[in-house]
């Protein structure tokens, strides 16, 4: 599989547009979401949108650091606890994003898996250990688990029903996000709210 590094990551600019040149036309769309946590730190979410908006006519684009951004902002949350999948260079990447956000990563763990296809194979009940360990740490006021290729889903009910914190992914902030930015309305929601705090949240 594709070795997950900084140099990798950005390599994937060279080919957003023409990823975006692939979507069906002429429709312009509410919004166009690149679902890479790692890829939009490392090339910035200011060029993932001028990128994408290069090949496809679209009023918004979203990708995971923005939509974490964003819910922490709705959320009131300053401080995460964040389990990466990530090698160090490239969680060290995303922290000093988020940090030049005002968002702080005091607690941190990491897999260290520098293959991507092993990443997608991570288990959510490893998942789910792992986060419990880092939010029994104390000093945060939520979890994040990133990358769109960790399987979440079914991880984050169980942990915020243990831990009290709220529970945000990278693919739930990203729907969520794209969800609120299209207008998609409180039954759209409404239908996910059990799948953690961010789809509790108003659109914004």
């Amino acid at each position: 599989g594709l070795d997950l590094t900084r140099e990798s990551l950005g390599a994937m600019a060279a080919h957003l547009t023409g990823a975006a040149l692939l979507l069906p036309g002429p429709v312009r769309y509410d919004a166009v979401g690149y679902g890479c946590t790692s890829g939009a730190a490392q090339i910035g979410p200011g060029k993932v949108a001028d990128l994408v908006g290069r090949g496809v006519a679209c009023a918004h684009v979203s990708e995971p650091v923005s939509a974490l951004l964003t819910a922490c902002r709705a959320l009131g949350l300053r401080r995460l606890a964040l389990l990466s999948p990530y090698v160090e260079p490239v969680s060290a990447q995303l922290r000093r994003v988020l940090a030049g956000q005002g968002i702080e990563t005091p607690v941190f763990g990491s897999f260290d898996e520098a293959e991507e296809a092993r990443v997608a194979r991570i288990a959510p009940r490893s998942t789910i250990a792992a986060a419990r360990d880092l939010a029994a740490r104390g000093g945060v006021d939520g979890l994040f688990l990133s990358c769109t290729n960790l399987d979440t889903l079914d991880a984050i009910a169980p942990l915020e029903a243990e831990t009290g914190l709220p529970v945000l992914s990278s693919n739930l902030v990203l729907a969520w996000h794209m969800c609120s930015l299209a207008r998609a309305g409180a039954a759209m929601a409404a239908n996910l709210r059990a799948h953690g705090a961010a789809f509790r949240l108003a659109m914004v």
